[in-house]
C-alpha cells in the first residue's frame, strides 16, 4: 500500500475529500516523523510501535579492501508489530484475536461519527 492508496482509501471511507484526506494523511506522517527526531516512542494499539535505536560508533573493516574503517554513531527507527497483527500464510493482514472483533466494530470513526 501507497501513501496514495491511503488517502484514497481515508477519503472514500469517510465521506471527505481527497485533499482534505492528504493533508491528513501528511500530518499524521509528519507528526511521526517529529516525534522520532525527539527520540519519542509511538504506540499505535493493535498495530505496533516506533522507536529510535542509537548505535555506538565502531571500528569495523571495508570487507573489499581488508582496510580499518571507523563507523559513526547513528539514530535509526526500529518498529515493532502488535502481537495482535497475525499475517497468515497467504499474506493477507488480519487481526488475530477473535474477542476482539467486538471491540473493533465498537470504534466510532472521527469524521463520521458513525
Amino acid at each position: 500500500m501507497k501513501k496514495s492508496d491511503l488517502v484514497a482509501t481515508l477519503s472514500e471511507e469517510t465521506g471527505i475529500s481527497k485533499r482534505l484526506a492528504k493533508e491528513a494523511v501528511d500530518l499524521f506522517f509528519e507528526m511521526m516523523a517529529k516525534a522520532l527526531e525527539r527520540g519519542e516512542r509511538i504506540e499505535i494499539r493493535g498495530f505496533g510501535s516506533f522507536r529510535v535505536h542509537n548505535y555506538n560508533g565502531y571500528r569495523g573493516r571495508n570487507p573489499r579492501t581488508g582496510h580499518s574503517v571507523e563507523v559513526l554513531p547513528k539514530r535509526l527507527p526500529l518498529f515493532r508489530q502488535s502481537r495482535l497483527v497475525d499475517i497468515d500464510e497467504d499474506s493477507e493482514k488480519s487481526l488475530g484475536d477473535d474477542s476482539l472483533s467486538e471491540e473493533r466494530d465498537s470504534l466510532i470513526n472521527p469524521f463520521t461519527g458513525e
